[in-house]
């Protein structure tokens, strides 16, 4: 979550007339984040998230967006609603941009999570993946390999190397490594694609909300796994390894939808290529910074050490991770 736009209070009012949630009495700008603005407002009622959705994100993918989460949360999961305005819309446009209104989850993001909190977590991105089955609406994952080819390119190799001399090589080689080993034919549906650790909201050891579905696309269901392995499993800086957090991210999940053998062999190669998305879009926002922001911009190396363990089978990231070739590996 982001601030890029600013609305001020008089537009925050007017806008809030259209839902039937009460009179505002507060509202906050969200600074964490990278790709939309975020507001926490309270009402004389309850608590909301307001989101604009800025470049990033397409308009003709918000029905897929806010259709998942009204769909998860009737099924039970720890999912926001969309709060639908007077006219039942899920959305509505402010000065040319369309803004959402999300019901307010209580709960904390941890920084540095318990092995049971990482358990709680994969059997709640599994619960997720069982109820989303049934979900009739489809949206293709454009932050693919293929976006992937072209973030970089779009950073050009003098950008990558003024972030790290390194940097060029190991993307052409890892790149080319994933382009020769990426799987074609898993267990597919809807999945998040983006469950870091401040898009969960913890209450002690239960998770109380997967929030920010704002990348959600249908997708290998292993690869969902596998980004929120990157994601749970290492320090921020991506040179710590915790293999007590990721077995019980992966026994969480498996306690609830065990993998085939496929998706379990698939395993290293999908972290590698969730550790490079995640490489991609951090270099492209390093070197693509919008001018007055409230955000930073987080450190791309992060990413670059977690695939250089991920394809390192001696780190045993995975149980039973068999090696393959690869020049990225070391």
């Amino acid at each position: 979550m982001a601030v890029y736009t600013q609305l001020g209070a008089e537009d925050l009012a007017s806008l809030m007339a259209n839902y039937d949630v009460g009179d505002l009495r507060s509202a906050k700008g969200i600074a964490e984040g990278v790709s939309n603005s975020n507001w926490l407002l309270e009402t004389d009622q309850n608590r909301f998230i307001l989101t604009m959705y800025e470049a990033r994100t397409d308009i003709a993918d918000l029905p897929f967006f806010l259709g998942l989460l009204d769909h998860l949360a009737q099924k039970g999961c720890p999912v926001p609603r969309t709060i639908h305005d007077n006219n039942g819309a899920a959305y509505r446009m402010v000065d040319g941009k369309p803004v959402a209104l999300i019901e307010f989850l209580a709960g904390v993001s941890v920084e540095h999570p318990t092995a049971d909190q990482a358990r709680a977590v994969g059997a709640a991105l599994a619960t997720t993946h069982i109820a989303a089955q049934d979900f009739n609406m489809v949206r293709a994952n454009t932050m693919s390999l293929a976006a992937w080819h072209s973030l970089f390119d779009a950073c050009s190799s003098d950008g990558l190397a003024s972030i790290d001399p390194a940097l060029p090589d190991f993307v052409s080689q890892e790149l080319a490594f994933l382009d020769a080993n990426w799987p074609e034919s898993l267990p597919k549906g809807p999945i998040h694609a983006d469950l870091f650790p401040d898009n969960v909201l913890m209450l002690g050891n239960r998770v109380s909300g997967l929030i920010d579905f704002y990348f959600a696309c249908n997708d290998f269901l292993a690869y969902d796994l596998a980004v929120t392995h990157a994601a749970w499993a290492f320090s921020a800086d991506g040179s710590v390894f915790d293999a007590d957090i990721a077995s019980a991210l992966m026994d969480g999940y498996e306690s609830v939808r065990p993998l085939c053998d496929a998706e379990r062999k698939a395993l290293p190669v999908l972290a590698r290529g969730a550790a490079m998305r995640f490489l991609s879009t951090r270099c492209y926002d390093w070197l693509h910074r919008a001018e007055g922001a409230l955000v930073t911009p987080k450190d791309p190396m992060a990413f670059m050490r977690r695939a250089r363990l991920y394809a390192n089978p001696a780190n045993g990231a995975f149980p039973g991770q068999v090696e393959q070739a690869s020049p990225s590996a070391g």
